[in-house]
């Protein structure tokens, strides 16, 4: 089952109860709260707030980076995701892609350092897909997921990916959630409406459920941070999922 919902950094502007309203207007399901405005860590008030939007908590989406981040932050990072009862803490692996990174065993000893707590806490720790990172390839993602027991990956596309790319990757890490987003050549400063990319999205959606597995599809980069343009996005997901 694809469970839609939305990155709450998409709309870094909006307060955690607008944001709330918002999604559930456009019959989305899930929310990853975003540590750097929404949630921090440490701000259970916060938490709670979000809580309350009834939105289901998909993560904590946290800028924790492993090898990088003093370890003495985890502790607010994995005591804020436990109030708001998030089954995943979203971090990220370094600061370095895998061609740069100077000492990806540091990286490596973090991460598993973070699973153990995270354990602890009743959380799993996921990486988000992202360059400057090791899991800026496909390879060094997978090569990471064998180097750390417990982590589970994130999946989202580059700009202007190619289909047969993106199925592939999806089939091979089996991301436990997506983010959604169309994205022309230009990467981040070419954001598209999610129609636009229906090439892309209808089979990479298909092999998201392909298993059956439940999984989180989440929209983020609204093209211009229109909220009008998330809203026909959220309906273009929403399609996608009721057609699939």
């Amino acid at each position: 089952m694809l469970i839609p919902g939305l990155v709450s950094v998409t709309f870094r502007q909006l307060s955690v109860g607008e944001i709330g309203e918002l999604a559930l207007d456009c019959g989305l399901q899930a929310v990853e709260w975003g540590a750097d405005v929404h949630v921090p860590p440490g701000d259970f008030t916060a938490a709670r707030r979000a809580v309350d939007t009834g939105l289901k908590v998909a993560a904590y989406g946290s800028y924790y980076r492993a090898g990088v981040t003093d370890r003495a932050e985890l502790a607010a990072v994995l005591e804020t995701a436990a109030e708001l009862d998030a089954p995943l803490v979203r971090v990220w692996a370094g600061t370095a892609g895998s061609a740069e990174c100077a000492d990806r065993g540091a990286v490596v000893e973090a991460l598993r350092h973070a699973v153990e707590h995270a354990d602890a806490a009743g959380t799993r720790i996921a990486l988000e897909y992202h360059r400057n990172t090791l899991t800026d390839t496909l390879d060094s993602a997978v090569r990471l997921l064998d180097e750390v027991d417990g982590v589970v990956p994130y999946w989202q596309p580059s700009g202007g990916q190619d289909v047969f790319s993106a199925v592939h990757e999806v089939r091979t890490l089996e991301p436990v959630t997506a983010h959604v987003f169309s994205w022309g050549p230009g990467g981040f400063t070419d954001r598209l409406p999610l129609s636009a990319r229906r090439d892309l999205w209808k089979p990479v959606l298909g092999e998201l459920a392909r298993d059956g597995v439940d999984r989180n599809v989440l929209l983020e980069f609204v093209r211009d941070d229109s909220a009008d343009q998330f809203r026909e996005d959220a309906k273009t997901l929403l399609g996608y999922l009721a057609a699939s």
